[in-house]
């Protein structure tokens, strides 16, 4: 087994079991690397906590820790690999999304929507969250104003021709599967959608395993 932090080879065992890196000077448990590995596994395989800690024979709350630090390490890496890189802006669309319990509202209104501005560049899709719409207060003419807003959101030209809107509908489906998406953690949420949609599988879990051993 390579060093799971450093990946030297030169590694060797402890009486605990243990294994101790010659370069890095670190310590671990093969046990617990080898959890790890098959945690970040099926995160990236769409398996929610609760069905990975039933599989792994693990606390839910241990599994459940884990995956809100997948997913603020994966934010952290979108946003750096976005600004770090030449940006090629090709386009960008204005996007309204509704929690599961704002579309079970029949008098539910654009500004308790999440507003998200989506820019496709260098090939990938890369989200921000926007502030709310602020309330429009016209009485009878709130509603026409509205339906103006649906019509004339921010875009650009070629916004429907791109993966953006392939995203948006990604972005619904995916997250169908949880019982509901609080808007505080939403932010988190939004980045593992990105992030499953602009790498293959595979590339995932090579990602995470660094981001996660760094």
């Amino acid at each position: 087994m390579n060093c799971p932090y450093c990946k030297s080879k030169r590694v060797y065992n402890l009486k605990d079991n243990h294994k101790k890196c010659s370069v890095c000077k670190r310590k671990f448990s093969p046990k617990k690397i080898n959890t790890d590995l098959r945690v970040i596994e099926l995160f990236c395989n769409n398996i929610n906590a609760n069905k990975c800690a039933k599989i792994l024979n693990v606390n839910y709350r241990t599994i459940q820790n884990r995956y809100s630090l997948f997913r603020k390490l994966i934010a952290y890496f979108l946003e750096n690999e976005h600004y770090s890189s030449i940006l090629d802006n090709s386009s960008y669309e204005e996007y309204y999304y509704f929690t599961k319990r704002q579309k079970r509202d029949k008098k539910r209104s654009l500004y308790k929507a999440i507003n998200i501005l989506g820019f496709y560049s260098n090939r990938k899709v890369f989200t921000l969250l926007m502030p709310k719409l602020t309330k429009y207060d016209r009485g009878e003419d709130s509603k026409n104003f509205e339906d103006y807003l649906k019509w004339h959101k921010i875009y650009s030209h070629y916004a429907y021709a791109t993966p953006l809107s392939v995203f948006w509908k990604y972005l619904e489906e995916s997250l169908k599967k949880y019982k509901g998406v609080d808007e505080e953690n939403f932010f988190y949420y939004l980045k593992e959608c990105e992030f499953k949609f602009n790498y293959l599988q595979n590339k995932q879990i090579e990602i995470l395993k660094d981001l996660y051993y760094t």
